[in-house]
């Protein structure tokens, strides 16, 4: 279990079913308290604007659309996020160029780092 990660409520925004099944598993084991997930937009925007995130991981392209109005939301409510891609280039949009980046497939250990430094005080 890791310490920055106990007790956090986390988004993750993902339409692959087995990926998802994948990283709520390593959130877990992280100490997380919660993971809540969408694989849409529509569900991501209602979740974000329902509750309160500690952080979340967004996939950059959603059932073939990009997730641009989720990561605007996120930011707008100051949550932390970092993405998660299996695309190889560099398709970073205008204002999140910044944003820490997951290549899929990713290892736990991966994750690990991403989101220590995401949540590091």
């Amino acid at each position: 279990m890791d310490k920055l990660l106990s007790g956090r409520r986390m988004l993750v925004v993902e339409d692959e079913i087995l990926v998802l099944m994948m990283i709520e598993d390593m959130l877990g084991d992280l100490g997380c308290q919660s993971v809540i997930s969408a694989a849409t937009i529509e569900k991501a925007i209602a979740l974000i604007e329902a509750q309160t995130f500690d952080a979340a991981m967004l996939d950059m392209n959603l059932d073939g659309g990009d997730s641009n109005t989720v990561a605007d939301a996120l930011a707008e409510r100051g949550v932390p996020f970092i993405y998660s891609t299996g695309n190889s280039g560099r398709d970073m949009r205008e204002g999140f160029s910044d944003r820490a980046v997951l290549r899929k497939p990713f290892s736990f250990d991966e994750l690990t780092a991403k989101l220590e430094r995401l949540l590091a005080p």
